[in-house]
């Protein structure tokens, strides 16, 4: 005689599989090198959470809740997620952005503005994307040379005309002839 009735066994079994599934990686992951982001560490900071002052630290970063200060990880990637709002300069080896930034991004290797991304500042990094659909007010300068490690570099006061892409997304490169 059976204890267990199969409609039970089945009830069961999809829900713990689907528990499994929400306990993968976190939500707002990089399009680029997505497999490479689950084997680091990444630090979250969620929907509930509010920062005032610097964040600092040894890991990845993905912010979903609210900063206002510093963002400090120059070493590692930041990503503001689609619920994150951001009150600072970040400066990361690249940032890629959903939510909402108000303040200066300083990228080493690079900075992303997703369709839903929302940026008020200056971006500095060799290569900047901006992806149709997101917002951007601020200047954009690809000059390796004036990035500084966690001190502020003062971006060119020339605003670039910017006409609306015709493709899905924008990416910005160093004109060829031009030092690194």
């Amino acid at each position: 005689m059976s204890v267990w009735k199969k409609t039970d066994a089945d009830e069961t079994q999809p829900q713990s599989q689907s528990h499994k599934q929400s306990q993968s990686a976190p939500p707002s992951q990089p399009r680029r090198g997505a497999e490479a982001q689950r084997s680091r560490n990444v630090a979250t900071i969620g929907p509930s959470i509010a920062i005032r002052g610097d964040v600092t630290g040894e890991e990845d970063l993905l912010i979903e809740g609210r900063i206002e200060g510093k963002v400090l990880l120059q070493k590692n990637h930041v990503t503001v997620g689609k619920n994150g709002r951001v009150k600072a300069d970040v400066f990361a080896r690249s940032v890629a952005v959903e939510g909402e930034v108000e303040g200066d991004l300083m990228g080493q290797e690079e900075v992303t503005v997703r369709p839903s991304g929302k940026v008020r500042g200056n971006i500095q990094a060799p290569s900047v994307t901006l992806d149709s659909g997101c917002r951007f007010q601020g200047s954009i300068d690809m000059e390796k040379g004036r990035q500084q490690q966690g001190k502020e570099a003062k971006p060119a006061e020339v605003k670039p005309k910017v006409q609306a892409p015709s493709q899905e997304q924008t990416t910005l490169k160093p004109a060829a002839g031009t030092s690194p």
